[in-house]
């Protein structure tokens, strides 16, 4: 991938991180990287995301608080507007 192509994907995941929870830096970038990543994985091949959950309980709940983390702040962003 040429450098290019990560600067404009990098720009593409901080507008999506500050739509998503109204602000952006580079800690909350790399959650919503991390959510984003895991959800794709989990919608598109199911029996890979229960594995690896199986596989890593305690990053498997370490997920489930930053989904929750990420839902909450939306949810926040979404009643200031």
């Amino acid at each position: 991938m040429n450098e290019e192509l990560k600067e404009q994907l990098d720009g593409l995941l901080e507008k999506y991180t500050e739509l998503l929870i109204g602000e952006t830096s580079p800690e909350l970038k790399e959650k919503v990287e991390a959510w984003v990543l895991y959800s794709f994985i989990a919608k598109s091949m199911p029996p890979l995301a229960k594995h690896w959950n199986d596989t890593y309980p305690s990053a498997k709940e370490e997920m489930k608080a930053l989904v929750a983390e990420i839902k909450t702040m939306n949810e926040e962003m979404r009643s200031k507007k």
